[in-house]
């Protein structure tokens, strides 16, 4: 345990060190690419589209399905209707009281030709009726077993089983779903790759930010500097009664504007190395140094034959295909769309499965219902073949068709789109360098200036004015070289983006 404390402690404060130590543009990149929490969010997206890969995958296989179950019946299953149980029930009555009563009736008969005497008839009459009586009891009474033994027992029912299909052909759905789930996962890694993109394009963007504002923070700092010793020169020159209090006030204004300058870029300073820290995944305190904040001069990094890349950066160049996640993006749209289609056109085809399937019930209706447990087996071949259902497939395979030409138009427009963006890109840069090679030499002429001001001030022949605006100017030049070395450097990112590079 332990241990364990000493651990996180010693990686807490390693990475605590690490967020405020000097951070190259390299590190940083790094650092997002490990740390930034959409990323992680597009890697999981990634792994779901995996596992959904895998899933669909399995529709090939047979499925296998457990079922059991109970019933009760408020009524048992009958082989008998109520007319042939009426019959049953009265079998003697039907039986031995209708041959009772047509032998009393031939008695009768006999008794009035004269054959018997009436005498006779009765007893005999007497004695059927005695013998009628228990017959008629033991038909009914068999009759009754009859209908017992008709009884089915199916008011409670149990039954349990195992069912086996094995898709033989489904209309070229399963492998349009599978198709679909192959390009499903290429979209998320090609989403994750975009996510990477936009992350380092930013992280680049933010990090010269901050280099570019903390360079001109440090530039404002050289500009009070001079600032205050011009109004130390402007005091001096007060108490010796060669300059009016008013050149000290306008020195004066200088120096505070200064001031003031210096904790707006400060201020732009934190929140562009706190933007910078949030795309990086480390703490948000803004307490980092960038490596480049201190370089004096920032050197064009210089890029790879982008004029030739361009060249076979065509829209139709399979290079821009795999260069740009966008456009992976959106030809995995039309792929899926394609898919879509057979997918949907798959519905109104035949379906052909294969079953097979074991079970077990009770009461055992293949066997008089009997009351116990028995097994059953099964196998066949089920076909599904759509007849009529009012076009509804038809009109959904016009629709996927439709969502197909969108997404290849869409597909068109976003490679024109990128050819523009590259364009407007390596023009910028163009532009950007133009105006560095400007910024140089106007730079060259503001030093000049202002050493001159400043030997003028103190030989008498410049006024605090002219020196104040000689030291304007000297910082509107070094600004414009900033300004321009950061343009560059945005501008070269921007061309690698274009080319899908970063």
């Amino acid at each position: 345990m332990r241990k364990l404390f000493f651990f996180v402690v010693f990686s807490s404060i390693s990475f605590s060190l690490q967020a405020q130590g000097v951070l190259s543009l390299q590190r940083c990149r790094e650092l997002a690419l490990e740390n930034n929490r959409q990323l992680k969010v597009s890697r999981m997206t990634a792994e779901v589209a995996e596992n959904t890969h895998k899933s669909a995958k399995t529709k090939y296989l047979p499925r296998v399905d457990g079922l059991a179950g109970y019933q009760h019946f408020s009524r048992e299953i009958s082989i008998l209707n109520d007319k042939q149980k009426s019959a049953l029930a009265n079998l003697g009555s039907n039986t031995a009281g209708k041959l009772g009563t047509q032998i009393g009736q031939n008695l009768t008969s006999l008794a009035q030709q004269g054959i018997i005497s009436t005498q006779t008839a009765q007893q005999l009459g007497q004695l059927l009726s005695n013998i009628a009586a228990p017959l008629t009891q033991a038909g009914n009474n068999i009759g009754q077993s009859i209908n017992d033994a008709f009884r089915t027992n199916t008011k409670n029912v149990y039954a349990a089983g195992i069912v086996i299909s094995q898709p033989i052909y489904m209309g070229g759905a399963i492998q349009a779903a599978n198709d679909m789930a192959t390009i499903g996962e290429e979209m998320a890694q090609n989403n994750l790759a975009l996510k990477q993109q936009l992350i380092l394009f930013g992280v680049d963007n933010a990090y010269w930010l901050a280099v570019s504002l903390k360079r001109k923070e440090s530039l404002a700092i050289q500009y009070r500097d001079l600032a205050k010793k011009l109004d130390d020169d402007v005091k001096k020159m007060i108490r010796e009664g060669v300059a009016t209090r008013a050149d000290g006030l306008k020195v004066d204004v200088v120096v505070n504007t200064a001031d003031l300058q210096i904790s707006r870029i400060q201020s732009g300073v934190s929140l562009a190395k706190m933007t910078l820290c949030e795309l990086c995944g480390i703490a948000l305190d803004g307490d980092i140094k960038l490596a480049d904040e201190g370089t004096a001069d920032l050197s064009p990094t210089p890029l790879p034959n982008y004029e030739a890349h361009s060249t076979a950066y065509s829209s139709d160049s399979t290079a821009q295909k795999e260069a740009r996640p966008e456009l992976r993006l959106l030809q995995n749209a039309v792929d899926l769309s394609e898919q879509n289609t057979k997918l949907v056109r798959a519905l109104y085809l035949p379906h052909v499965l294969l079953t097979a399937g074991y079970s077990v019930m009770n009461p055992n209706t293949f066997n008089g219902f009997q009351n116990k447990f028995s097994d059953l087996w099964n196998i066949g071949i089920t076909l599904q073949v759509p007849i009529w259902n009012w076009g509804e497939n038809k009109y959904k395979v016009r629709a996927a068709k439709t969502a197909t030409s969108i997404a290849q138009l869409e597909l068109e427009d976003a490679r024109k789109k990128i050819d523009l963006e590259l364009e407007q890109n390596r023009l910028r840069l163009k532009d950007a360098n133009k105006q560095l090679a400007t910024a140089h030499q106007n730079m060259a002429a503001a030093d000049e200036n202002l050493r001159c001001a400043n030997v003028g001030f103190k030989e008498g022949v410049m006024t605090v004015t002219e020196v104040m605006a000689a030291q304007t100017a000297w910082q509107t030049a070094r600004t414009a070289i900033i300004d321009a070395e950061i343009a560059v450097k945005l501008a070269q990112t921007g061309v690698r983006k274009a080319m899908g590079e970063l």
